[in-house]
C-alpha cells in the first residue's frame, strides 16, 4: 500500500528540492541551481534572474541560454546543455505537437500537413531569416511572405496576417534560435556552434522526471497540464522508478530516490526554517505546479494569487504561501504592498525577515527599499 504523507511534508520537501532554503555560499553565489534542469521561466521584470537569486545562485546571463520552450514561455537553461534541452522540450508525438500549438493545428491538418513537419518548415524559414540578432516582428513578417495559408492566421488586434504564435515559438529552439535576454520586443539570434538537437536526453533534463523531482509528488494529469501535453504521452514516459504516495487521499507519484526525503519532511524540525521568507516572483517554479489546491487550500486566496492579468508574487513563509506582494516603484525607490490572506499580523521575527527580503529585492533591482504600502 502506498504510504500516506501530509501536505506539510510535500511542501517542505518541495522547498528543499527547489533550493529555496539555500543562500549564497562563503565564496559568493552558487554557479548552478537544480531548477535549471526544468528551465527557469523568465517572465516579468525580475523573472529568471530573481528566481535564481532566491536560490543563492548567480544571476548573470553568463553561461545561460534563454529560449522559448515549455508552453511557449521563455525559459533559462545552462548553455552547455542547449542541444539536450532542445531535444528534451520538443513535442513527444504528432498528437503532442498538435496539443501544444492549440488551434494552429486545425488548418494544418485540414491541409494534410503533419504538425511536426509544419514545425520543421517554420523553423527552416526562421533559420534562413535569422542570421544575426533579429527583432521578432521582422521574423514574423518574413514568415508571412514565405509560408502558405495553413501556416498563417488573421490577427484582429494587429490587423495583419502572420504566423500562429505557438508555432512560431516552438519552432525557434528546434532550429537553434535563442532569445536575447532583456529585449522587448524579443530579439532572436542563432545559438553559436549549433549542430542540431541532441540524439539523447540525459536523465536530469527529462521533463517528466524533473517535474517529479521538483514539483512532485504529482499525477500524470498534473504533469501533462504543466507541459501542455496529452496525458497518454506523459504516461508513456512515466519513469519506471516512480513510486506512489497518498496525499490528502489522492494518489501521486515521485521518484523512488526522493521518497526518504519526503518521509523525513514529516518532521517539522527537518526544515525549512519556519520563519524564513521568500518573495516568490509571479512565475516562480514553486507556484507553477498544477496542484494549486494543495499549495493554497483557500479558494479566495488562489483566486488572488493566480490572476489571469496582473498576477502578483507569492509571499512564502517557511513552506507556506501565506499571501501576495506587489511592487510599487517611484523612481529609484521601491515600496511593497503585501497582503496576508488571513488578515493577521506577521510575527516580529517574520516581519524582520520580510524587511530583509524586501531590501534584497530592492538592491537586486538597483533601487532603495522605502517601506511597505498599506493594503
Amino acid at each position: 500500500m502506498a504510504p500516506a504523507v501530509t501536505r506539510d511534508a510535500v511542501l517542505r520537501r518541495r522547498v528543499r528540492a527547489q533550493q529555496l532554503d539555500r543562500t549564497a555560499g562563503p565564496d559568493g553565489p552558487h554557479r548552478d541551481a537544480t531548477v535549471l534542469d526544468l528551465g527557469v521561466q523568465d517572465t516579468g521584470p525580475d523573472g529568471a534572474r530573481w528566481a535564481l537569486a532566491l536560490r543563492g545562485a548567480t544571476t548573470t546571463y553568463d553561461e545561460r541560454v534563454l529560449a522559448w520552450t515549455l508552453r511557449g514561455a521563455p525559459h533559462l537553461y545552462r548553455r552547455v546543455e542547449v542541444a539536450e534541452v532542445a531535444a528534451a522540450t520538443a513535442p513527444w508525438s504528432e498528437q503532442d505537437a498538435a496539443k501544444r500549438i492549440f488551434d494552429a493545428s486545425k488548418p494544418l491538418r485540414a491541409a494534410g500537413v503533419p504538425v511536426l513537419d509544419a514545425l520543421d518548415e517554420v523553423g527552416r524559414v526562421m533559420r534562413e531569416v535569422v542570421t544575426g540578432p533579429t527583432v521578432k516582428g521582422q521574423v514574423s513578417g518574413a514568415l508571412t511572405e514565405r509560408l502558405s495559408a495553413p501556416y498563417l492566421r488573421e490577427c484582429r488586434p494587429c490587423q495583419a496576417v502572420h504566423s500562429h504564435e505557438q508555432t512560431f515559438r516552438l519552432a525557434a529552439l528546434r532550429v537553434g534560435l535563442e532569445l536575447e535576454p532583456g529585449t522587448s520586443p524579443p530579439v532572436l539570434r542563432p545559438v553559436p556552434g549549433w549542430r542540431g538537437r541532441a540524439g539523447h536526453v540525459p536523465e536530469h533534463l527529462d521533463v517528466v522526471r524533473a517535474l517529479l523531482r521538483l514539483l512532485g509528488p504529482a499525477t500524470p494529469q498534473e504533469v501533462a497540464a504543466y507541459v501542455d501535453a496529452p496525458v497518454r504521452d506523459v504516461r508513456a514516459r512515466w519513469p519506471e522508478d516512480a513510486v506512489d504516495v497518498q496525499v490528502d487521499g489522492v494518489t501521486r507519484s515521485l521518484l523512488a530516490a526522493d521518497l526518504d526525503a519526503l518521509l523525513a519532511a514529516e518532521d517539522p524540525d527537518a526544515g525549512p526554517d519556519p520563519g524564513a521568507v521568500r518573495l516568490l516572483g509571479p512565475f516562480d517554479l514553486f507556484l507553477q505546479g498544477r496542484d494549486r489546491e494543495l499549495v493554497v487550500p483557500d479558494a479566495d486566496a488562489r483566486k488572488d494569487l493566480w490572476r489571469v492579468l496582473g498576477r502578483p508574487g507569492g509571499l512564502l513563509v517557511g513552506h507556506e504561501v501565506v499571501g501576495t506582494w506587489r511592487p510599487r516603484t517611484a523612481g529609484r525607490r521601491l515600496r511593497l504592498q503585501v497582503t496576508v490572506w488571513d488578515g493577521s499580523e506577521l510575527g516580529a521575527d517574520v516581519r524582520r525577515a520580510l524587511e530583509q527580503e524586501a531590501e534584497r529585492l530592492a538592491t537586486f533591482r538597483g533601487q532603495a527599499f522605502a517601506g511597505f504600502v498599506e493594503d
